[in-house]
Formats: structure tokens, C-alpha cells, sequence
């Protein structure tokens, strides 16, 4: 594999900084950042000591420098089941346009974009080719798959999709995302301990628990390597399903209402409870030196690890990306 020192990126639609702590864990640098919500960019300054440029669509592509790569997980409520699917015709939608104004300017070798897995098929899948003629108008040849992060070493099931594009005169053919792995990691192995745990607990009388798995198997299986739900509060619509602490966590959301919103509610330790911040960083393979500032609150922490990418995911197919010797 080819050494990144000198391989420099920028970071777009950056959130809490998930591409960049996984892409500059393996050497490359990060020369420019835009992120429009105010919380998130207090979270990315004082974590990385730098305040992300602001909104996108107010940056002129001469005001940022020149780079090699560019990622982007470009927002994704207009493609999400859990939304109204307005596609392109949702504001938010159009915001991967500003990823093409950009690309066109600076036209950098390798693209690492991201988004729902439902993008692959919003549409009739009509919004994936558009996408994908885009970049080839633009001179790139693209490759894209769906990527669950629960085969990725961390206990969250998070599927998305993620377009790795390269240049054409680079004459890449094929690309390969990296291959499933299979750990057996669960929320048992990334809770906080207790006491710092108790403003998340859920104590209601209309919760039900039907099917108490609770211990560890004693064999490796891979159906563990998913949420296993277990209960319901009130009638077990969205953010009222209870899982298992040996099982994994479902997506964590950004936007999700009920008694466990954003995180979903798991019966650890005996307790019915949200995830705490620190434990969704991990389910987010985010590292331990990560914080969330105190200006941060624990709804805004938890939004934006719902809006956040897998750091693990990411950074095994930007390692993908190094063997190919384009970089």
C-alpha cells in the first residue's frame, strides 16, 4: 500500500469529522471543511481546533484549495424511507449538485461519497443513474455498494451506501469494497457503566418485555450480529422497541421521536434505557479521545451521532482505495 503523507482531502457535508478521523488515521491530511449546523461545528472545533468553513452553497470552488480527494456524505433525508423520498426535488436533495460544482472545478482524482441505503433504489432507481451520469459527465468512472456497518466490527446496524469514484485517465476497471468481517462485538461490550447512565434510563408502566436474551451466547453466530428486539414501550411503534444488550443497536437517527428516540431503548443491566453519547461513538467506532463539548446537549450529541458516518467502514475502503496506487 502506497503512503498517504502527501495525500491531501477535503471534508464536505462534515458533521462530527467521521471521514476525516478515518481517513487521516491512515496518513492523508485535511485541508478543508464546510458543515452548516452550528452544534455539529462546535463539536468538530473542539475536536480538531479548527471551525469548519459554513454552508456550501455560499462557497466559491476557487476559495477551496486544491485537493486529491474529496468525501462527502451529502445529506440524506430526501432519499430516506423514514422520510417522503422527495428526491431531487427536495432541497437537500440538490445539494449533491454542489458536490458537482466543486468537482468540476478542481476535479480531483478519487471521490468518496455517501448516503441511505435506500439511494440505490429511490426512484426506480433513476436518482442513482442521474447521480452516476453526473460523474461520468464530469470524468470519473464510479463503483458503488451498500455497506452494513455491523459486519464492520462495530454493534450497530447501520446500512449505506457509499460511491467510490476515480478519474478517468487513471483507467481504474474494477473496485473492490472490502469484504464483511465478522466480529462478535455487541452493546454488552461498549456500555458505560451505570452511574453515568441513569438520565437515560426509561421507567414507564406500559413497558412489555417478551423475550428476555440477555447472555451471551456460548458459540459464535452470526444472527447475533443484528438488533434483537425483545419488548415494546407503549405499542412498539418508532422508538418504542426494546433490544437486546447482546445484540446490536439499531440505526441510531438523527430525527427519531418516542420514549428512545435517536438511539432506540436496550435492557441493559437489568434497566430499560437510551444510549448514552460515549456509547453512541462507539457503535460509531469513533475513538475514545473524542468528546462532545458542554455547550453540547444530549439530544444535539445524539442527532449528531445520528447524522454521523462509521468510521471503521469508512476507513477500510479508503485502505481499498490506497492499494489501487492512484493516490
Amino acid at each position: 500500500m502506497k503512503k498517504s503523507n502527501n495525500i491531501k482531502f477535503i471534508d464536505l457535508f462534515a458533521g462530527i469529522g467521521g471521514f476525516r478521523i478515518a481517513l487521516e488515521s491512515l496518513g492523508a491530511k485535511c485541508i478543508f471543511t464546510s458543515e452548516w449546523d452550528k452544534f455539529a461545528s462546535i463539536t468538530y472545533k473542539n475536536n480538531f481546533g479548527e471551525q469548519p468553513s459554513g454552508d456550501i452553497t455560499k462557497i466559491e470552488a476557487n476559495k477551496i484549495p486544491a485537493h486529491d480527494v474529496l468525501c462527502g456524505g451529502f445529506p440524506c433525508q430526501a432519499f430516506s424511507i423514514s422520510g417522503k423520498q422527495n428526491g431531487f426535488s427536495d432541497t437537500r436533495g440538490t445539494l449533491f449538485f454542489e458536490i458537482a460544482r466543486i468537482i468540476s472545478y478542481h476535479k480531483p482524482k478519487v471521490l468518496l461519497l455517501e448516503n441511505v441505503k435506500n439511494l440505490a433504489k429511490h426512484n426506480n432507481c433513476k436518482t442513482i443513474n442521474k447521480i452516476l451520469r453526473v460523474l461520468d459527465n464530469l470524468g470519473y468512472t464510479s463503483f458503488f455498494e451498500v455497506l452494513n456497518a455491523s459486519y464492520y466490527g462495530v454493534p450497530q446496524a447501520r446500512e449505506r451506501l457509499f460511491i467510490v469514484s476515480f478519474r478517468k485517465y487513471l483507467n481504474v476497471k474494477s473496485f473492490d469494497f472490502p469484504k464483511p468481517y465478522y466480529d462478535t462485538i455487541s452493546i454488552k461490550d461498549i456500555i458505560e457503566p451505570d452511574e453515568k447512565t441513569k438520565e437515560y434510563s426509561i421507567k414507564r408502566t406500559d413497558i412489555i418485555i417478551k423475550n428476555n436474551l440477555t447472555e451471551h451466547n456460548d458459540f459464535f453466530d452470526k444472527t447475533m450480529l443484528k438488533p434483537l428486539k425483545i419488548g415494546i414501550i407503549n405499542k412498539g411503534g418508532q422508538g418504542e422497541r426494546i433490544y437486546a444488550e447482546n445484540g446490536h443497536a439499531i440505526t441510531l437517527s438523527a430525527y427519531g421521536g418516542g420514549a428512545a428516540g435517536k438511539t432506540g431503548a436496550y435492557l441493559i443491566n437489568g434497566k430499560i434505557r437510551q444510549l448514552s453519547p460515549r456509547e453512541c461513538l462507539r457503535c460509531l467506532g469513533f475513538p475514545e479521545w473524542f468528546f462532545f463539548p458542554k455547550e453540547i446537549s444530549k439530544n444535539q450529541a445524539h442527532k449528531q451521532c445520528g447524522n454521523s458516518v462509521v468510521m471503521p467502514v469508512v476507513k477500510a475502503i479508503f485502505k481499498n482505495i490506497l492499494k489501487k496506487g492512484v493516490l
